[in-house]
Formats: structure tokens, C-alpha cells, sequence
């Protein structure tokens, strides 16, 4: 498995580990450090090889199609394990990189995975950094696209994570048989239902994960004005928005209910889900977030939180299918105070969506399900 990362912590990739270690393949990880890991250090029964870089080096990936140097630090150290272990397969995480893969597939015979975690095209047209005229060069969308139906058209397996996504794909012309979605389903060993309760003073909203401008977060904020003075906004994470959100909530005097909490471990931030009424996956409708799904999804429905979620593809679907939760349209932020303000006094309406969520991830949204598939990719 190559990343484009620290690892760990990956939950997908950890959850992937476990389940092929478990089936008898032994797994090495390729990925690079910028904090001075071991160069060699073990995963489970897992292998961990990392190659230093520096952040000056990393940046270049933004060009890596139109300037392919960033390529050049991949090639000799996953040669190089291929020539000590000579693996089987190569599993390649997210598009980026893709090129290695697909070079190691041609240069050693080997078969070659590409897990698609998101629509990486989509996903640049996006971000903040390619916006501006260098980066629109660096990081070309029409290049990108050109560049993701080349690999898929190579690669011997693609993994994605919703139906949507493998629709996509077979709209493109992919080959349908070699497409299988396996999604970010929750795994029980690694999250535990929260012990906490809900502050009958507060109607606490709770949100966890990065902050972006495409997390969406600058559509609910300004809810909150329209909405009594109990109602809190509980934000957990890290990113590149944070600061412009705190002007939001102070241009909108909402500051005492927008409660910024940074990133937090994982007990301490499963212990303020617990104390939310409402989990909320706010994300900005785009080609991106219409054809990927969050974690955090699963996580919410299986600790008994009903979710309130913009209208993208795969979460609507999936929250609907379930009752587990209200949907509003991506940019109305008063569809989103009409949703709070019709079900925050329901409390029997909102136990009814949290074990609607509980017992649809039960039925259908557990790892156990997708590592089947996971497994008999490999045994083919």
C-alpha cells in the first residue's frame, strides 16, 4: 500500500490492514514522514517503510502532472521495496499517487489497485490553493481529469467508497467488473457508543473534522441568530478556515454559542458527541461531496445521534433510506433554522432518528460487510 501521508492514523486504511492481515496477505505501507518517524516500524502485522521529506519537496506534489518531480522521490524507494520483497499487488491510495503504481505495475508485472477515497479532480476545483492563477497552472482540473481515466483504465482493480462514485467512473467508460465499492463503514472494535448525555440546559449541535471552506460550517453559523440562545454550536477539528469562521460568529454576535474546541483525541472528542442533541455534515454540494462519504456518518447514526446534513448525493441517500435525519438545501441556511426550530422540542421524534441510524448501521453499515469485499478483490 502507497500513501501520500503520515501514517498513522488513516481509520480506512487501518480497517483495510486488519482486514487483509487477517485473511492471511502480508502488508507492507509505503508513506513519508515530515516529523522524523522510524524509518521501519510495525502496524498491527503490518510493515511500515517511511522516506523523510521535506515540506519544501511536498508542495511540488500541487504540479506533480505538469512538473513531474515530485514523482522522482517515489520512484527509487518503492522500486527499491519491490526489488527486496517483491510484492504481489500494489495498492495504491487516492489518485496522486497513481503514476508510481501504474509505473510498477508496467516495470515488475505486478497487479496494481487504485483505492479511490474521493473524486480528486473535484476535490481540486475546491480548494482554496488552486484558485488563484499559479495554481490553477500547477494543479490543471481538465489535466487531472485526462490523468484519473488513464490510471483507471490501467489499473487491474479500482476501489471506491459509494455508488455514486462507481457510477461516475462507469459513465466514464470504465469497465464496470473492476470497479467494486467498498465504503467508510463503521468498525465496532475501534469506536464505542458515548457515555454522555445531552445538557438539558443546551440544544447542543455538534460538528467534528476539517475545517474548510467546503466542510460548509459558514451556512450554519449564521444560523444560530435565528435560533434561541440555548441552542450551542460545538466545533471540533483543525484547518485552514477556523479563523474566518470566528469572524463570522462574531459579525453574526452569535460568539457565545459557536464553541471552537480544536482538534481533540478521540475519547475526549467521543465524549462531546455524546453530549450533542443533533450531529450536523454541513458540506458544500459539489461533484466532490456528491460522489464520497465521511466517516463521521456512521459514527453519528451509531451513537443514536440523529444527523442533519446538506443535500449531497450519498449522505441524503443514506439518511433518507433510514429516517435517521433531516436534510436541508446545501446554501439555505433558513431551510436550516426551519429543520432545528421544528424538531429541537420532539424529543421522542429525535430518539426515533437516533435509533433509526443505530439499527440501519447494525443491518447494513458495519465494516464486517465491506471487508468481504475487500477480501475477495484479493482472492481473484
Amino acid at each position: 500500500m502507497v500513501l501520500d501521508h503520515e501514517f498513522p492514523p488513516d481509520i480506512r486504511v487501518e480497517n483495510e490492514i486488519e482486514t487483509l492481515t487477517a485473511a492471511g496477505h502480508e502488508i507492507h505501507i509505503a508513506c513519508f514522514t515530515m516529523k522524523n518517524q522510524a524509518v521501519y516500524d510495525q502496524f498491527g502485522k503490518a510493515h511500515i517503510h517511511r522516506k523523510s521529506i521535506s515540506k519544501l519537496r511536498h508542495k511540488t506534489s500541487v504540479g506533480c502532472l505538469k512538473f513531474p518531480f515530485y514523482y522522482n522521490f517515489w520512484r527509487p524507494f518503492l522500486f527499491g521495496l519491490q526489488q527486496q520483497y517483491q510484492f504481489d499487488i500494489v495498492h495504491i491510495h487516492d489518485l496522486p499517487m497513481a503514476r508510481p503504481g501504474f509505473e510498477m505495475k508496467q516495470k515488475y508485472g505486478i497487479r496494481f489497485t487504485l483505492d479511490l477515497h474521493e473524486n480528486w479532480p473535484a476535490l481540486l476545483e475546491q480548494a482554496d490553493h488552486v484558485k488563484g492563477i499559479l495554481g490553477k497552472f500547477l494543479s490543471d482540473t481538465v489535466q487531472w481529469k485526462k490523468f484519473e481515466l488513464k490510471m483507471c483504465q490501467h489499473a487491474d482493480n479500482i476501489i471506491v467508497v459509494v455508488d455514486e462514485a462507481r457510477t461516475r467512473l462507469k459513465q466514464l467508460g470504465i469497465e464496470p467488473n473492476k470497479i467494486e465499492v467498498v465504503s467508510n463503514t463503521l468498525n465496532p472494535a475501534h469506536f464505542k457508543i458515548p457515555d454522555t448525555q445531552p445538557d438539558e440546559a443546551y440544544f447542543t449541535l455538534f460538528y467534528a473534522g476539517g475545517i474548510n471552506r467546503h466542510r460548509g460550517l459558514q451556512t450554519i453559523i449564521p444560523a444560530l441568530k435565528h435560533l434561541p440562545e440555548k441552542v450551542r454550536l460545538f466545533i471540533l477539528g483543525d484547518g485552514s478556515f477556523v479563523e474566518e469562521l470566528k469572524l463570522i460568529s462574531r459579525q453574526n454576535n452569535v460568539v457565545n454559542q459557536v464553541i471552537f474546541l480544536g482538534w481533540q483525541p478521540f475519547d475526549k472528542m467521543n465524549e462531546l458527541m455524546g453530549e450533542a442533541d443533533i450531529c450536523l455534515i454541513p458540506h458544500v454540494k459539489s461533484d466532490h461531496t456528491d460522489n464520497t462519504i465521511p466517516h463521521k456518518l456512521f459514527q453519528y447514526m451509531f451513537a443514536k445521534k440523529p444527523v442533519i446534513a446538506s443535500d449531497c448525493k450519498p449522505i441524503e441517500r443514506i439518511i433518507r433510506q433510514n429516517k435517521c435525519g433531516k436534510i436541508y438545501e446545501w446554501q439555505d441556511t433558513a431551510a436550516f433554522v426551519t429543520i432545528i426550530k421544528s424538531i429541537m422540542n420532539e424529543k421522542q421524534k429525535l430518539k426515533i432518528m437516533g435509533e433509526n441510524g443505530y439499527q440501519a448501521v447494525i443491518e447494513n453499515y458495519l465494516w464486517k460487510y465491506d471487508a468481504e469485499k475487500l477480501q475477495n478483490i484479493y482472492k481473484a
